[in-house]
């Protein structure tokens, strides 16, 4: 089992930044792949940033060029820096992580961007 804490989320002011971190715990020997998904009311869950092992990201559209997913192995961390926040970031963003037999979530937490 993989556990996942998530923690930095909270209220953004537009044009603002914020930033996610996600630490993992317990087997995470394999771990292959780490990223952060969101979910808005009445939406979808969608990916917006992944980080592979070797270091290779893969971003949502919508985030490009303002949202950044970074890791330190060391720590078992991943980190979503998220500059020029926009009101359709709001949504309960989620760490997730991939390995061969499956994948793990964490609890979620809230990003809510308004003035």
């Amino acid at each position: 089992q993989v556990q996942l804490v998530e923690s930095g989320g909270g209220l953004g002011q537009p044009g603002g930044s914020l930033r996610l971190s996600c630490t993992a715990s317990g087997s995470i020997f394999s771990i292959y792949a780490m990223g952060w998904y969101r979910q808005a009311p009445g939406k979808q869950r969608e990916l917006v940033a992944t980080i592979t092992s070797g270091g290779s990201t893969n971003y949502a559209d919508s985030v490009k060029g303002r949202f950044t997913i970074s890791r330190n192995s060391a720590k078992n961390t991943v980190y979503l820096q998220m500059n020029s926040l926009k009101p359709e970031d709001t949504a309960v963003y989620y760490c997730n992580a991939q390995k061969t037999v499956g994948g793990y979530w964490g609890q979620g937490t809230q990003v809510t961007v308004s003035s």
